[in-house]
């Protein structure tokens, strides 16, 4: 979905919401600055889909977003059983925001076991909204309730609205020649409608989504349609919704452009294309499907008319060697994966590093080690990008900081491995590629130009005045080495993992020229041009907040808490890992403390005081989901008074 934002008066009197709901209705229409809401039920009832498709109308709506999907690993677990809960959190406001919020201000429970399994995160007087057709005592002994919640009295501190869902959604499609086992399907859209009624969600998109989806089951688009259409019904019938809430679009918060919602995966993917045309190269990608990456390689294999080539691998050992192949012949070179298929790719992206060919290992975190929480989101594979290669491997690592953030950040490791020849490591994780933000579309002026030329001539002469080409004679600027494209004439040259002669490609044995070419290879990747560090610090603070890839929305949502209750504190966030930013060291030792949150036990912590000598000091959680905001500015508080 994408929506033009022009001014905020236009945005307004463009919405449907005014049609929909007059002050002079009979029910109460309540304005709120943002709302969050989650929904929950089993893997099987569409959870996913249904926070989707409103994440997408209100996208299109125009206010700000972020979204967290949290699902199990098992790809069928056992139905009504807390292991087997999905759920889909939207945050969403008339203003800027950074992160899927911290409690639910509204919970679409579809069963007790999601009712069970979330309830803790809700805040005192949070309306919850039950699926009571599922809540028979076997329901409720499965997930360890020994009295109906609905009605013990555990519940008064919430606006509890106990809807039959299932049978409402089979009352609605009894019409239609289904059995009553696939109505009951349809009761996401049931569900979905309610809520697009309560928050004033357009309804034209999702109706469009439905007739695509089920263009050749007519049957089933009818009657989800016609589920959907039911739910917003009873919300505007029934006298257990009063109130329907208005959240206006956030123009203010996005400068003028095209947005469409963005989820990371898929703005990476994006990047990736990007960067392939602005090189003027084909893109191929090597891959072996793997939580939570596989989506890059669904998403890039849409997409040969745009010249890239995508290759579903046997392991993912096949598909790296595939894609540095690929970097030899010429294409601009990607393998995506998460934490478990970088230990099976590390020796290729050694030899990748001897061979000094462009080449992008795209990472998604998740928990680890092993192979851990799959479809839960880390950020301890840090240390494994940085040294988790034989021998002396130095590797470029970039890291973006937000889902839309990852387009950039596709382009920005693009650039570096084309202009060094390099391996470069882009480490995401679950939480950016799984989430979704607002992303304004670029103008194609906007992007960098990555054109390289490839080596055409021979590049050497010898003593005698034989004119040769040295595959290893490196650009005086960036140590790059020339990028010979194989069956050109004349431009004929050796590779593999054995060590190189410097300048002629020759194996070398010789102990000054392995040192040689060690050092030297590392003085490449020290000398990459990355931008400075910006420190973000308008109160001349003592503290400083130093974080990496995806905390930056809770550690900004966390510091802007601090300093609107009148405290003084610093931040600053870094998108390169190595190397560094070369004022880091400087931003550091400007600071009396410096706090460093991470999902992981303190790696990025550990390479800090290792290198400037700073006494860092940690803020970890490896529970499989982000910090939230109000965790993180206790935690910061603590430490400035501390």
């Amino acid at each position: 979905m994408t929506s033009q934002v022009s001014s905020p008066a236009e945005q307004a009197d463009g919405t449907v919401v005014g049609e929909q709901r007059k002050p002079g209705d009979a029910k109460d229409v309540r304005r709120l600055d943002r709302v969050i809401i989650r929904f929950a039920g089993d893997s099987g009832d569409g959870m996913q889909l249904t926070g989707d498709r409103f994440t997408s109308e209100t996208a299109s709506f125009g206010n700000d977003l972020s979204t967290l999907p949290n699902f199990p690993a098992e790809i069928r677990a056992p139905a009504g059983t807390l292991p087997g809960v999905s759920s889909f959190q939207l945050h969403f406001a008339d203003h800027d925001i950074l992160t899927p919020g911290d409690a639910p201000n509204v919970l679409v429970a579809m069963n007790p076991a999601a009712l069970k399994a979330n309830v803790g995160d809700l805040p005192r007087g949070a309306e919850i909204i039950v699926n009571t057709d599922e809540f028979t005592k076997r329901a409720l002994q499965k997930v360890g309730y020994d009295s109906d919640p609905l009605h013990d009295g555990s519940l008064d501190g919430y606006s509890l609205h106990p809807v039959p869902l299932t049978t409402l959604t089979v009352e609605a499609l009894k019409e239609f020649d289904l059995s009553r086992k696939e109505a009951e399907r349809s009761k996401n859209m049931f569900a979905l409608g309610l809520l697009s009624w309560m928050y004033h969600r357009p309804t034209e998109g999702t109706e469009r989504f439905l007739k695509s989806k089920f263009a050749k089951k007519p049957e089933i688009m009818a009657a989800n349609i016609a589920a959907f259409r039911a739910g917003w019904n009873f919300g505007e019938t029934t006298e257990d919704f009063a109130v329907s809430y208005e959240v206006a679009p956030a123009a203010k918060a996005f400068p003028v452009g095209t947005y469409r919602n963005i989820s990371g995966n898929l703005a990476l993917a994006y990047g990736l294309i990007a960067a392939s045309r602005q090189a003027d190269l084909p893109l191929f990608l090597g891959s072996y499907p793997i939580t939570p990456a596989s989506d890059i390689l669904h998403e890039l294999s849409k997409h040969k008319n745009f010249g890239v080539r995508t290759f579903q691998a046997e392991d993912e050992i096949a598909g790296i060697g595939a894609a540095l192949g690929a970097a030899f012949g010429g294409s601009l070179a990607v393998t995506t994966t998460s934490g478990p298929g970088v230990a099976l790719k590390s020796e290729t992206i050694g030899l990748a590093v001897s061979l000094e060919l462009p080449l992008l290992v795209v990472d998604i975190q998740r928990g680890g080690p092993s192979t851990g929480l799959p479809t839960k989101t880390e950020q301890a594979d840090l240390l494994q990008a940085m040294y988790g290669r034989n021998g002396e491997a130095p590797v470029p690592v970039v890291a973006p900081r937000t889902p839309a953030d990852c387009f950039d950040a596709a382009l920005e490791a693009a650039r570096i491995a084309l202009t060094y020849r390099t391996p470069v490591m882009l480490l995401s994780d679950g939480y950016l590629a799984n989430g979704s933000e607002p992303w304004r579309i670029p103008e194609l002026e906007e992007l960098p130009d990555l054109k390289v030329p490839f080596a055409q001539d021979p590049n050497h002469t010898l003593a005698d005045g034989t004119e040769v080409f040295w595959p290893y004679k490196r650009d005086p600027q960036t140590l790059a080495r020339p990028w010979a494209v194989p069956g050109t004439p004349g431009l004929e040259h050796r590779i593999g993992g054995i060590e190189k002669q410097d300048g002629t490609g020759n194996i070398s044995y010789d102990p000054a020229n392995h040192d040689f070419m060690v050092r030297t290879r590392q003085a490449k990747i020290d000398g990459i041009d990355v931008p400075d560090v910006e420190v973000d610090d308008p109160h001349g603070a003592k503290t400083l907040v130093l974080g990496w890839g995806s905390t930056y929305g809770p550690i900004t949502a966390a510091v802007r808490r601090l300093r609107a209750a009148g405290e003084s504190i610093a931040q600053a966030h870094l998108r390169h890992l190595n190397p560094f930013p070369r004022n880091l060291g400087t931003v550091l030792k400007g600071y009396d403390k410096v706090v460093i949150p991470e999902m992981n036990l303190g790696q990025l912590a550990t390479l800090v005081r290792a290198r400037y000598l700073v006494d860092a000091h940690s803020y970890n959680q490896v529970n499989g989901m982000p910090f939230k905001a109000e965790q993180l500015a206790a935690a910061l508080k603590e430490a400035i008074d501390d």
